[in-house]
């Protein structure tokens, strides 16, 4: 039997502020907390590169926009039938909530490498300066390669991921299967999804679950530390080492999912697991095909180029 006392009970309000129609979750601030540090340490890094800050933060800006909209538009396609399809306004509720992660990090950097690639163009340049001018004029930038953005985007990304998970820990907001484990998670507060969820599918309330996120935070640290302390520097060419952390977050979120409760769409995979064997061909294809493991006498003399 399944009881109380074999569970982590967690009792807080999911919402951090509530200020008249304002409200203010602990998912939403932990994911903010997570994006202005990765983009601190991207534009850290990248000034040890002789990158310009300036550069990160206009690529970041785009590349946050591409997330939101990548996080919101999964999101949707994964709650259509049973969210959407009767109130399809609710679509442009982001306000309300309703990301998924997978759509954050593909958007993210659809949007950051699209800038990167069209923001010196000829084209967008004169076409700005001629109809845009009261916005202020542009000039050209320096602007690394979108593989070099990526690299240098991995590990903070990751990071990032790995914080805003603190925030669904708080909230409850991923249900999964039924546990016996004493790190089981049992929320009690009477706003938490989770808690509605175990009612409605007709267990008690205080039924210990898998705590799915924490899975994935401990899985999002330790791809961190095998990018920072093996992988860094060490691939090439330019964005291999985002390819990797493609690769190995698929890998894991598609083992994870078995144990998260979302719909399943087809053959028993969910929206998520989708995705992750889609992009791990992906990946592991470019990997084999492309990436080259650089021995220390090169990295030195890569090193020594980059700063004549």
């Amino acid at each position: 039997m399944i009881g109380i006392l074999n569970a982590i009970r967690i009792d807080m309000d999911p919402d951090m502020i509530t200020l008249g129609s304002f409200v203010l979750t602990w998912h939403g601030f932990f994911t903010f907390v997570g994006v202005v540090i990765a983009v601190a340490l991207v534009a850290y890094w990248a000034n040890k590169e002789k990158i310009p800050p300036d550069t990160i933060l206009s690529v970041s800006v785009w590349a946050i926009l591409g997330g939101i909209i990548g996080a919101r538009l999964v999101h949707v396609v994964d709650f259509w039938t049973r969210v959407y399809q009767n109130d399809p306004l609710s679509v442009f509720y982001i306000w309300e909530g309703g990301i998924a992660i997978y759509g954050a990090v593909l958007g993210g950097f659809a949007g950051g490498a699209i800038y990167a690639l069209v923001r010196n163009r000829d084209g967008l340049i004169n076409f700005w300066n001629r109809f845009l001018f009261f916005l202020g004029r542009i000039e050209r930038m320096p602007m690394p390669s979108v593989g070099k953005l990526a690299d240098l985007t991995a590990p903070a990304l990751v990071l990032t991921m790995a914080i805003g998970r603190i925030g669904d820990i708080i909230n409850g907001e991923h249900i999964a299967r039924v546990t016996s484990m004493p790190w089981g998670f049992v929320y009690t507060h009477d706003k938490t999804q989770a808690l509605y969820r175990n009612i409605a599918e007709g267990r008690s309330s205080l039924t210990p679950s898998h705590p799915a996120v924490v899975y994935e935070m401990i899985w999002d640290v330790a791809i961190l530390g095998f990018l920072w302390f093996v992988l860094r520097n060490k691939l090439r060419p330019d964005g291999m080492v985002f390819v990797a952390f493609l690769a190995l977050y698929s890998l894991g979120r598609f083992f994870i999912s078995f144990i998260r409760q979302d719909q399943v769409w087809i053959v028993g995979l969910d929206m998520a697991q989708i995705i992750s064997l889609i992009v791990m061909a992906i990946t592991v294809t470019v990997l084999i095909s492309k990436a080259q493991v650089i021995r220390p006498g090169q990295r030195r003399r890569i090193r020594e180029e980059s700063q004549e």
